[in-house]
């Protein structure tokens, strides 16, 4: 397989390049294929056209989640705008789309959400993570993977006790996203349902467990953990 990843410099991208010897990945840099300037996007896709026939579109600004309460403009012109861009990229070259969305996207209440369930995300990083998931739905060759995963080792000394979700680490969500290619349609893309703290401490028996009363920068969801039927189906 030939794939071209955005995001080249992050972290799941150096996992997914890690993952498959037999696959053949152009990661180009920020300055190659800015996902925010189309001219510049284009030219990069009309040179390189040949050498690639899907895409996975993980290039985002994803954290510090405040970023997105604070900078909308940035937020809709990376993550938005940026997404229209590459999709629309996709359907002038006829390349396959992998939108890495996110969790964020359910209104993380009741938690266990299926595919099919309604989305009302709960912060700005949602809305711009559903916005790029709406230009994607607009062209028919597309897989949206709504992801829950987290660094290994988890960054931080605590996590949090009464939040739910269905977590899994970089790599192993790499793994996941390479089976899942030739999907098509919204898959959701984590581990089981338990709380961030139960998650860490499975790897970091040190962590401590920190509530959800704590946090004020940002607002935070209760239960965003999904039901991953889907996936297992097809990685089983």
């Amino acid at each position: 397989m030939k794939i071209l990843i955005t995001g080249g410099n992050g972290e799941f991208c150096k996992h997914l390049v890690e993952q498959d010897k037999d696959c053949t990945f152009l990661t180009p840099t920020k300055e190659e294929a800015d996902i925010r300037n189309y001219w510049r996007l284009d030219e990069y896709f009309y040179s390189h056209q040949n050498e690639f026939d899907y895409v996975i579109h993980a290039g985002a600004i994803t954290r510090p989640m405040v970023i997105h309460e604070d900078n909308p403009p940035l937020s809709i012109q990376t993550n938005i705008i940026g997404t229209s861009n590459v999709v629309l990229m996709c359907e002038r070259y006829n390349k396959k789309i992998v939108y890495i969305s996110t969790d964020y996207v359910y209104e993380g209440i009741d938690g266990d959400y299926k595919e099919t369930d309604a989305v009302k995300p709960f912060t700005k990083y949602g809305w711009s993570k559903l916005g790029g998931e709406c230009a994607v739905q607009m062209y028919d060759n597309h897989l949206i993977l709504r992801m829950a995963m987290n660094k290994k080792p988890f960054p931080h000394p605590k996590a949090l006790k009464d939040m739910r979700k269905s977590l899994m680490y970089i790599e192993d969500a790499a793994k996941v996203t390479l089976k899942l290619l030739d999907e098509t349609g919204i898959i959701n893309v984590g581990g089981k349902s338990q709380s961030v703290y139960d998650f860490v401490k499975e790897e970091n028996t040190n962590v401590e467990p920190i509530y959800l009363k704590d946090i004020s920068d940002v607002n935070m969801a209760k239960d965003c953990s999904m039901d991953t039927t889907k996936m297992k189906k097809v990685i089983e």
